[in-house]
């Protein structure tokens, strides 16, 4: 492997991972993972039950969007392998997909779908398997996508994944991104309520303008392919 393509690799690598944490502190994640918290966080008297309790949640996040990855990222890659064609054309739409997903982050486009909770009752049931049951939360949660979290999963996540190579790779480096609360909540957990209490005050304000940012870039990124790929203008 030449030195540039292990660049663009540990690029894509730390791009998969950012868009996970970026997802894991977007508000509807991170109520799901304060909920997980909320669950393994019932044995706080047991540090090391609690951290095994994270580790096994985002196992259960990273199997889920490892599989799901490696399926629609491979299929997505072998279709784009038929034809130079039909990647140019996929260079044409990932302009105004990027595009439409830094408009989520940017909350310049809202979508609040009014759908039942069908997995409300799964996540009740999964209070009472002990630690296997954090795995299947974790599980659970990561299917719950919202608007945010699908934007750059399917939006980003999938075409980098699919664009690299590294269409199991990519997906689990997201996962373990998205995690990155409750492993901080496993590893702070015998620091108190209030030192976690606090930990969370700054991500909310941090996933803000972190959000703000990787919404912008999006729409810059998005707009280049747009013009190079769609319209020649750069080409």
């Amino acid at each position: 492997m030449s030195g540039w393509a292990a660049d663009a690799t540990l690029v894509a690598a730390g791009t998969a991972f950012w868009l996970g944490v970026l997802t894991s502190v977007s508000p509807c994640p991170l109520a799901s993972n304060v909920a997980a918290i909320s669950y393994i966080g019932k044995g706080i008297a047991h540090p090391k039950r609690v951290f095994a309790a994270g580790l096994l949640y985002t196992l259960g996040r990273v199997l889920t969007y490892a599989l799901l990855g490696w399926i629609l990222a491979s299929s997505l890659a072998s279709v784009v392998s038929l034809s130079n064609g039909l990647q140019r054309i996929m260079n044409q739409l990932l302009g105004p997909i990027l595009i439409l997903a830094g408009m989520f982050l940017l909350e310049l486009i809202r979508w609040s779908p009014a759908t039942p909770n069908v997995t409300a009752g799964l996540q009740q049931r999964a209070g009472h398997w002990g630690l296997g049951g954090a795995v299947v939360l974790g599980a659970l949660f990561a299917l719950s996508f919202c608007p945010v979290s699908a934007a750059l999963f399917f939006g980003s996540l999938i075409p980098l994944a699919a664009a690299s190579g590294g269409s199991l790779v990519m997906p689990s480096l997201y996962g373990v991104g998205t995690g990155v609360p409750v492993l901080a909540f496993a590893g702070l957990a015998g620091l108190g309520a209030q030192a976690l209490n606090r930990s969370f005050q700054r991500m909310a304000r941090l996933e803000v303008w972190a959000r703000r940012l990787t919404g912008i870039i999006f729409i810059a990124v998005g707009l280049y392919y747009t013009l190079n790929y769609s319209f020649e203008v750069l080409g």
